[in-house]
């Protein structure tokens, strides 16, 4: 299997990168654009196996989309009219296409049929599929209860009211309150129990709004969507994603200088940026600069530290090789999604951990590691882009560490390696 080495740095850094688009934002507005009135414009949005394989699914849905200028895409909409492709919908591992088309083909006619690779077919869908079914929508798993491939027989959204309780997946909110501006009646929307991540339900309705549809948010956890209406194409513009640039904040923290991300800016609804919060907590220095941020690394400090990371789950394996080096115990909490994500990331990271001389605990929802002084090591990346992107930023401070399937970063991170090598500039 193809491998890279990582060179580890000579001194403090002093740079800047740039990101791709917001692998949420893209992906919402790439579906909204296709369910919208119109012809829609996206400027920059991410262009990497996910949204390649989501944009293959809204054209065979009846979406019409070109590229534009630059990295530009023109959307034309299908005013809510899906096409039924009379075939499989091919997702990749692409688990929020999965969760959110699963909601959204409820609006359309016949039935759906929506599959992914091995791995996607993990990943569970229970609680949407049985949302669905309580709205009258004939949704099921084809070859087990509450698994991809799904099939979802339907003759249009009706409305109504759902609640989704204790779920492993804010996505579920997100497909329902996608789908139901074009129900035939209004829908309301309850939440119970615990919810994860849910700062990319609120990228979602600003999303919707964006695209001209108003949610009504009764409280925290109610939400109201009048039905019969339409999203309208618009001119939208996805800001630098920041989970990518989580990866660049770390490599400041890890070996000191300032890296500057130059699209990602300080306010943004994206969940992932609380990790500068928590950078900051650790003895960093985070300052606006432009359109961007720019971040100063500094002693980290030492100790017993806990973090929750419910809202921002994908930050975990970016903290986990923080706390690798860092002088102290470090307890990661209330992650237990992210043993159904592109792999089980807790286990996968208690493994290279160890591999390196890394002292971890893997708990049922979250790792306790004991920092210290790593040594290098070759990667196991289970396939997936962010255990590959985590570990490579370690090998920055830490010598001999070797990247196997480097590849893996194009689901998300295309030209991850070449921001990486302007580090050594």
């Amino acid at each position: 299997m193809e491998t890279v080495d990582i060179r580890p740095l000579s001194g403090p850094l002093n740079a800047a990168v740039a990101v791709p688009g917001s692998k949420s934002y893209t992906q919402r507005a790439l579906i909204l654009a296709a369910l919208a009135r119109g012809e829609s414009l996206l400027r920059r949005p991410l262009v990497a196996e996910d949204s390649m394989h989501l944009t293959a699914a809204l054209r065979a849905l009846g979406a019409v989309i070109t590229p534009g200028q630059q990295d530009d895409l023109v959307v034309g909409g299908t005013g809510g009219r899906l096409e039924n492709p009379g075939r499989e919908i091919y997702l990749g591992n692409n688990g929020t296409a999965m969760r959110i088309l699963t909601g959204v083909t409820a609006i359309g006619r016949g039935e759906f049929i929506l599959t992914g690779n091995d791995r996607l077919q993990e990943r569970p869908l229970a609680p949407l599929l049985a949302a669905l079914n309580s709205l009258g929508i004939a949704a099921r798993g084809l070859n087990r209860n509450g698994y991809p491939p799904v099939s979802i027989h339907t003759s249009g959204l009706p409305g109504g009211s759902v609640t989704l309780r204790d779920l492993d997946s804010s996505q579920y909110v997100s497909a329902l309150l996608i789908a139901a501006p074009y129900a035939a009646g209004d829908m309301r929307i309850d939440l119970a129990g615990r919810i994860p991540s849910r700062p990319y339900i609120a990228v979602t309705v600003e999303a919707m709004g964006e695209f001209g549809v108003e949610v009504r948010t009764e409280t925290p956890d109610r939400y109201i969507i009048r039905g019969g209406q339409s999203y309208r194409g618009t001119d939208c513009r996805i800001e630098g994603d920041a989970s990518s640039a989580s990866y660049f904040f770390l490599a400041a923290a890890l070996a000191g200088g300032i890296v500057a991300v130059k699209n990602v800016p300080l306010r943004t609804r994206q969940g992932d940026i609380g990790f500068l919060k928590l950078l900051e907590e650790l003895g960093c220095g985070i300052t606006a600069r432009g359109n961007g941020v720019a971040v100063a690394g500094g002693p980290l400090r030492a100790g017993t530290c806990r973090f929750d990371l419910q809202n921002m789950p994908d930050l975990v394996p970016t903290l986990a090789v923080l706390a690798a080096v860092r002088p102290g115990r470090t307890v990661i909490a209330n992650v237990a999604q992210l043993r159904i994500k592109e792999s089980d990331r807790l286990a996968a990271l208690a493994a290279e951990l160890r591999k390196m001389g890394v002292p971890v605990e893997e708990k049922p929802d979250g790792l306790v590691i004991d920092g210290g002084n790593p040594h290098g090591a070759e990667i196991e990346t289970y396939n997936d882009h962010r255990i590959a992107m985590s570990f490579a930023v370690l090998g920055l401070v830490v010598p001999g560490v070797k990247i196997r399937n480097p590849r893996c970063v194009d689901k998300s991170f295309p030209c991850f390696w070449r921001e990486l090598n302007k580090l050594y500039d």
